[in-house]
């Protein structure tokens, strides 16, 4: 197996901007007939409403091909069928893509069926695979593949170290973790827990975002050892699955009982953990800090019932229209502006740098739940705020 190393997010300021000409001016009626360009994409130019895609029309009518976008799985977190899928398909479809030249699917946790996706999207005409590889080994595979046959691709949300992208598009991954670290260690103080025992767990080794992630939560834990007496007492392997996740949970528990705060990394994994030391250990609301991410409805509502501090909130509805406007410009054989491509990524396998849009994540806690999750309408308040959380929506000021 090829060694893995970390990738490093470097952002870049993007400059650029219109510079009025000295001479040779034009009057103001002459100005005004003058068409009105399109505004320049960036990556702080979509929103929830995909209203910049529509500037991406000239583009795709100056490419041809299809444009395939491969995800990876439906068990490590329900966004890829839940807002990753049908965003990258009204992205693509609000660019102007023709439907026939749209494909996106699912490789269902299969190295071997994401392999072969890539080659029929290939073989079928497609120029641009948007890719969320399942792991390192079927992303080289695939990479090298495309490359052989002139496709370009464009690593999505996880980057495939040591392989042969073109593009990378994700949120700033070191950040993510950041925020889980930055996330227990305000609630660790807000629910008052005394000389803290924490759990650091981690997602897949085999993913290189779960790397990124502890590179941004592992710092600031081992400072609040250093400076306020905290102890990690455990650092299991590393799951994105949640079953394996809780027995990693069961046997570090069983070897420390002391354990009363835990660094998850995700939604999925802390979901079964929370409703075990619910269940099985009676833990009380508020005494015993869980972090999570992906903004899931059972992440929302064990932070509402107080069994989860926060999760990151990454709004895919932007991670998605980046990436399809990267994948028309690649299509159309141009380079993508440098204010939509506005950072690097080192890819410390091949020690390269790959040109990257890096998206800003979120916390999320009952504070800010309405103006993020529910205004997005990533989760419906009416399925939030179901039986027993209706009191705990309302008093988070939202109404279900």
């Amino acid at each position: 197996m090829k060694h893995r190393t970390r990738a490093i997010a470097l952002p870049v300021l993007a400059t650029g901007g219109l510079v009025a000409g000295a001479f040779g001016g034009v009057s103001a009626a002459g100005a005004a007939a003058r068409p009105k360009a399109a505004p320049p994409i960036a990556y702080n130019t979509f929103n929830r409403n995909f209203t910049t895609m529509a500037d991406l029309k000239s583009i795709v009518a100056k490419g041809s091909g299809g444009i395939t976008a491969i995800l990876p799985d439906t068990k490590s977190s329900a966004r890829y069928t839940e807002f990753d899928a049908p965003y990258l398909s009204e992205a693509l479809q609000k660019s102007g893509m023709p439907s026939s030249q749209i494909t996106v699917e699912n490789a269902q946790g299969s190295d071997a069926t994401e392999y072969t996706m890539a080659q029929s999207a290939i073989s079928k005409g497609a120029k641009v695979l948007i890719m969320d590889p399942l792991d390192a080994g079927v992303g080289d595979r695939i990479e090298a593949y495309a490359k052989s046959h002139g496709a370009t691709v464009i690593d999505y949300d996880r980057l495939d170290l040591g392989g042969n992208r073109n593009y990378y598009v994700s949120f700033d991954n070191v950040q993510v973790g950041k925020l889980l670290g930055q996330g227990l260690v305000s609630c660790v103080s807000a629910w008052h827990v005394s000389k803290p025992q924490v759990l650091e767990m981690r997602g897949a080794p085999t993913d290189n975002n779960a790397t990124l992630f502890f590179d941004g939560y592992n710092p600031i834990l081992q400072g609040k050892v250093k400076s306020a007496g905290w102890a990690i007492v455990g650092q299991p392997p590393g799951t994105w699955d949640p079953p394996t996740a809780l027995t990693e949970f069961q046997q570090q528990f069983a070897a420390h009982p002391n354990i009363n705060a835990l660094l998850a990394p995700n939604d999925e994994n802390a979901a079964p953990i929370i409703n075990y030391l619910q269940k099985q250990k009676h833990i009380k609301a508020k005494t015993f800090p869980v972090t999570g991410q992906d903004a899931t409805l059972v992440g929302l509502d064990n932070i509402l019932s107080g069994y989860q501090c926060g999760t990151v909130y990454k709004p895919i509805y932007l991670e998605a229209q980046a990436a399809v406007a990267i994948a028309v410009y690649a299509r159309a054989g141009m380079t993508p502006p440098k204010a939509l491509v506005n950072g690097t990524t080192l890819d410390s396998t091949e020690h390269k740098y790959v040109a990257s849009v890096l998206l800003t994540p979120e916390w999320v806690t009952p504070a800010n739940m309405k103006k993020t999750v529910i205004a997005d309408v990533f989760v419906k308040a009416k399925q939030l705020c179901a039986g027993s959380f209706s009191s705990a929506c309302r008093a988070a000021g939202i109404n279900g």
